[in-house]
């Protein structure tokens, strides 16, 4: 088992939502480049003016890698996310009975 990674970025919503749509060929991209650096799940949850982003990875140092990206971090800024830290939960992933 690996790590859970929790980030909640606040930001304009409405950008992130268009920039899903009209940028896909970018985040599948990204989403290419954070398997091959040991991400093994990856999923996007919209609020009230912020995004949650629910990833799994093969260790915490593996993210902080992809995450320190330069280019990462303008990406993630042009699809919304206010210029201050996102606030991340990190969590040792384990298995249980009841998971699906």
């Amino acid at each position: 088992m690996g790590v859970l990674i929790i980030g909640k970025f606040q930001g304009d919503t409405a950008k992130f939502s268009e920039a899903l749509q009209t940028r896909g060929a970018e985040f599948a991209e990204i989403g290419e480049r954070a398997k091959a650096q040991g991400a093994m799940h990856h999923r996007f949850g919209i609020g009230d003016g912020f995004v949650v982003v629910v990833d799994e990875w093969g260790s915490v140092e593996q993210f902080q890698d992809f995450f320190s990206d330069p280019q990462l971090q303008e990406f993630i800024a042009s699809t919304g996310a206010l210029p201050s830290p996102p606030e991340l939960t990190i969590a040792e992933a384990v298995a249980s009975a009841d998971e699906f």
